[in-house]
């Protein structure tokens, strides 16, 4: 028998089809979109997240729990921003670097993030060091800056990219992360990065202390 309410666990499962049937059962009920995401999905999402570091899940699992948050947030938010939103735990810009068109260690980081409350403009895969600098001055106020690359030949473009961020006047307000195989931490603190994580489930934890 699960401690968790049946969407929790479908969330944790990764019933796509479930979690949608439940989400709309409790907006007909009249749950809120806000209480529905705060109180199912996202307790949901860092389960997954908990299982995967303790190495009980992996990838496929992962993606699988995404996907069913994905549909579920394509629900809720535009429901929640008519009410005017919900609280953020933060904003996240990601992307892979230029160069790099991998993405499925990036796009968990995201699902995940959404999943733990945060706002996240992911760009997307081989993105110009201009793009992620554009991205950021586009919001005002800390932001988080997710950095992403899976071949050694384009882990160059993260410093270039710090150094772009720093001569942009942005770094007080900007903290960086940094993230893909070939990444660890002492790569991090070369490149004057705020630090690294070896999962997607680190990712969040590291998102939540730098945006604390």
């Amino acid at each position: 028998m699960s401690d968790f309410p049946e969407l929790t666990q479908a969330v944790i499962d990764g019933v796509g089809k479930k979690v949608l049937e439940l989400v709309n059962a409790e907006l007909e009920a009249g749950t809120t979109p806000q209480s529905i995401l705060a109180d199912y999905m996202i307790p949901g999402m860092l389960e997954v997240g908990n299982l995967m570091q303790e190495g009980e899940y992996f990838i496929p699992e992962v993606l699988r729990a995404a996907k069913a948050m994905k549909g579920a947030l394509e629900i809720l938010e535009p429901l929640i921003a008519e009410s005017g939103g919900t609280d953020s735990a933060g904003y996240v810009v990601i992307g892979t670097v230029d160069g790099d068109i991998h993405d499925i260690g990036k796009n968990l980081v995201g699902m995940l993030l959404k999943g733990s409350g945060f706002e996240v403009n992911d760009l997307g895969v081989s993105v110009t060091t201009d793009t992620f600098i554009e991205a950021l001055r586009a919001r005002s106020g800390p932001v988080l800056l997710g950095l992403s690359a899976l071949i050694t030949p384009t882990m160059d473009e993260m410093p270039a990219v710090v150094k772009a961020v720093e001569d942009a006047g942005l770094r007080e307000r900007v903290k960086i992360m940094v993230g893909g195989a070939p990444i660890d931490q002492e790569f991090a603190d070369e490149i004057g990065a705020d630090g690294t994580a070896e999962d997607a489930a680190g990712a969040v934890a590291l998102a939540k202390r730098l945006l604390a």
